[in-house]
């Protein structure tokens, strides 16, 4: 007779007692979980929460909405965009179907999952990395190979994947870049997502999953390298997809939310009167991006690369590093000039012909910009 138990495989740790390698919890370490940087907010949303929660799950799905976007008062926004969309995938996750985040690469599929599975599991760490090399052991499970020499397939011996333990522990995984995963190996989620089952052969058995389980996964089809997903695994996926940010003013309040909070975690000194160069980085990033200057009279050509949010934080935290520890502790368009020219120029030939356009069409005729356009034009 088959043996469908599965009290006695592997158990993920609690997330409260993770501990980084100082024995310390999260907010020491580099970049926090954001169970750790946020636990404050989760638990203020926990103990006044008097909404019903789904079986597993923290918070309610209405807490949970709250925890991303804010209240204006005690609990900082997560994510700046429509409502909507995430009141969408907060209730996916609800249901039996798996949430797929899709858009381009920048639009916060990665920061909105971490924080989906932080405030409905408490623990985001439950995460599949999807590489062109990523192995179907990676999404089902693996071996100890020493103990399955020595004692054969057993308990002992198996390793779980993040995916298996969610299911043991009614969590939610995390799957990211499911497209750059080869087809196959993609395939290996049907049977989990369809039948909440995971069977396990070598010992005559399966992983069936707890109530709370659900899989967050996260794709972009613009990049090179994508593996479309089979007809058969899409249907299992509800998908929401992530805009870029809806106006200039969105994306600079996103930009100068995450370089404050990245410079606090780095303990990059601050750095006064920084908003105008956010502005004129996002400026520079949604014409280049968008193929028109701001105005609408002047078309542009645009670059290879997406020219994302993600990348224009990079190119402000990057700059501020520079004022603060080589400039005179004021961020300057020269800290930020070169940034830009590597976030625009992926390709040498090409695009150093658009950004070339764009500086003399552009930004010469910009008279408050003129700073900007000697700093760009000697990067």
């Amino acid at each position: 007779m088959t043996d469908r138990t599965e009290q006695h495989l592997p158990q993920a740790p609690a997330a409260e007692n993770r501990e980084d390698a100082s024995g310390e919890h999260g907010p020491t370490a580099l970049r926090p979980h954001a169970e750790d940087q946020y636990a404050d907010e989760l638990a203020l949303l926990a103990a006044t929460d008097e909404r019903p929660r789904p079986p597993g799950w923290r918070l309610s799905p209405q807490a949970v909405v709250t925890y991303l976007l804010g209240d204006g008062a005690k609990i900082t926004p997560k994510y700046v965009g429509p409502r909507r969309l995430m009141e969408v995938a907060v209730s996916t996750l609800v249901t039996d179907r798996a949430l797929l985040l899709l858009g381009v690469p920048g639009t916060a599929k990665t920061w909105v999952s971490e924080h989906l599975a932080a405030a409905i599991s408490g623990d985001s760490t439950l995460l599949v990395q999807g590489t062109a090399g990523t192995a179907e052991e990676a999404i089902r499970y693996g071996w100890n190979y020493a103990r399955l020499l020595a004692e054969g397939p057993s308990e002992a011996a198996l390793t779980p994947s993040p995916v298996m333990r969610a299911m043991q522990t009614g969590a939610i995984a995390r799957l990211e870049e499911l497209t750059r995963i080869p087809s196959d190996v993609q395939d290996a989620l049907i049977t989990i997502l369809s039948e909440k089952t995971l069977p396990v052969p070598e010992l005559n058995t399966e992983i069936q999953a707890r109530r709370g389980f659900n899989l967050i996964a996260t794709a972009n089809d613009r990049d090179r390298g994508v593996n479309e997903l089979s007809s058969a695994l899409r249907r299992r996926f509800n998908t929401v997809v992530l805009p870029v940010p809806a106006s200039a003013d969105d994306e600079v309040e996103i930009v100068a939310r995450r370089v404050a909070q990245m410079g606090r975690s780095l303990d990059l000194p601050e750095v006064p009167a920084a908003l105008e160069e956010i502005r004129r980085v996002v400026t520079v990033f949604r014409e280049l991006r968008s193929g028109m200057t701001e105005d609408g009279r002047t078309k542009l050509k645009s670059p290879t690369g997406t020219l994302s949010t993600a990348e224009a934080i990079s190119v402000i935290t990057n700059g501020l590093a520079l004022a603060a520890h080589f400039g005179d502790g004021n961020l300057h368009p020269r800290d930020v000039a070169a940034g830009i020219l590597g976030a625009v120029v992926k390709d040498p030939v090409s695009d150093s012909v658009v950004w070339r356009e764009y500086l003399e069409t552009v930004v010469r005729e910009r008279t408050d910009w003129r700073d900007f356009y000697r700093a760009a034009r000697d990067a």
